[in-house]
């Protein structure tokens, strides 16, 4: 497995007068690869999330809080893992790092869905959802070396904000899909593992479109290609860096990456504060149905489509490729939508809907232009592991609290103390985002 995972070996070069139609089309057939691979993952990562009514129905003996745990065993695995394996994904092929772990994932999904007696123990609930956030942890990683190793430095931006929607694609469908899965099988587990059959079909299309480096395939590196070079650029970055070299020569010594991953915490606490208790909200809360709740979901992702562009084109063109700035301003306007939709507690549904909109539009700019920049903050052999330390802060001390944390507040202080902690978490990101207002990913790369 160790053999099949490392990276390939450099191929014979291509003809000069062969390089630049090969880099065009297998720089478009790796982003697709990438980008569907990505969504898929999302199929099969909070859908958990879309059973908790069914579960509390099915078991009153558990609380929301208690099933909650099993949302932050899955937040604080993806955490470790997303670091951790970022380190492993740098020195390792990515066409099959990345489907292996999808494969994975849709595997205990499709359990989950399938075998119902497991909802008679808590704890294999917790050990599944927790061992699943441990195999999504092998998603981001070949991503963001894939498009540090196809996309040079002055493209990077847009790329990654195209790619960074699938998170939003794979989120949206993920309802869409479980609506299709209940009405085909008629039982709240085909939520689970409907959405399970799709991914793995996913991870083999995704196999079949990506490739490792441009090297591999007998084209030059990406910077040579484009005379594109960051200014410490040289011929060592293209070898595989030592795990210690990674770590302790380029991320734990950032003193930028440590404030972007702290705001990170933040935002994710925002985020599947947010979207994870979309359902458990809206249905027991306020009285919808599950049809209403699976749109509110839909409606927030799709959203954060044109809203993480646009987001990726402000700190572009308006703040000058300055990132700090971008993130304060969506999360003030994120901060609004919360509270709108706080407010709304006794209110319509299309307010719901509004608001949810409005908070998809917004918060996925400031968690893309976070790996934006981590990416941007160490060589490219050392991204997959600059990406996996921002995603841990976020998933361990951000999305992790959101699962248990929020049930808990919810049981203890109702919904009002869920609404006035992610106001706080709001203005926590946009604090330590200032932190990193002096840097430019301009002036650095010049």
């Amino acid at each position: 497995m160790i053999g099949i995972l490392k990276s390939a070996a450099p191929a014979d070069p291509l003809p000069p007068d062969l390089v630049d139609p090969a880099y065009r089309r297998l720089r478009r057939q790796v982003f697709i690869g990438i980008f569907v691979g990505y969504a898929a993952f999302y199929l099969v990562r909070n859908t958990f999330a879309l059973a908790i009514p069914d579960v509390l129905k099915e078991h009153p003996e558990y609380s929301k809080a208690a099933l909650g745990t099993a949302m932050t065993g899955l937040s604080i695995a993806y955490g470790l893992s997303k670091f951790l394996m970022g380190s492993v994904s740098d020195r390792s092929n990515p066409r099959y790092f990345l489907p292996l772990g999808l494969l994975l994932s849709a595997g205990i999904m499709f359990l989950s869905g399938a075998v119902q007696a497991i909802y008679a123990s808590l704890v294999i609930v917790v050990l599944l959802q927790t061992l699943n956030g441990w195999v999504q942890g092998m998603g981001w990683p070949p991503c963001g070396k894939t498009m540090v190793h196809w996309f040079s430095t002055n493209e990077r931006g847009i790329v990654v904000s195209v790619w960074n929607t699938a998170h939003n694609v794979g989120g949206a469908l993920v309802a869409t899909f479980a609506l299709g899965g209940l009405a085909i099988f008629g039982h709240w587990g085909a939520k689970l593992y409907f959405n399970a059959m799709i991914a793995a079909a996913v991870a083999i299309v995704a196999f079949l479109l990506m490739r490792d480096t441009p090297q591999s395939c007998g084209l030059p590196p990406i910077e040579v290609h484009r005379n594109d070079y960051p200014p410490d650029y040289s011929e060592a970055h293209e070898r595989n860096f030592t795990f210690r070299e990674i770590f302790f020569g380029h991320v734990l010594t950032n003193k930028y990456l440590w404030a972007i991953a702290v705001a990170n915490a933040f935002v994710y606490f925002v985020r599947y504060g947010v979207v994870n208790w979309i359902p458990t909200y809206l249905e027991t809360a306020k009285g919808f149905s599950f049809k209403d709740a699976s749109w509110a979901w839909a409606l927030y992702e799709w959203a954060a489509i044109p809203g993480t562009i646009a987001c990726g084109w402000v700190s572009d063109k308006v703040f000058k490729s300055r990132r700090a700035p971008a993130t304060i301003l969506f999360m003030a306007l994120t901060l609004v939508a919360v509270i709108v939709y706080w407010l709304n507690m006794r209110g319509p549904l299309w307010i719901d809907y509004a608001a949810l909109i409005a908070v998809g539009f917004l918060i996925y700019g400031p968690i893309m232009i976070i790996g934006l920049h981590a990416l941007d903050l160490v060589p490219k052999k050392a991204a997959g592991t600059a990406a996996g330390f921002t995603g841990f802060f976020g998933y361990v001390f951000g999305s992790a609290i959101a699962g248990t944390g929020v049930g808990w507040i919810a049981d203890e202080w109702g919904w009002n103390g869920v609404f006035v902690t992610m106001v706080v978490c709001c203005v926590l990101t946009m604090a330590f985002s200032a932190l990193t207002l002096a840097h430019s990913a301009v002036s650095e790369k010049r």
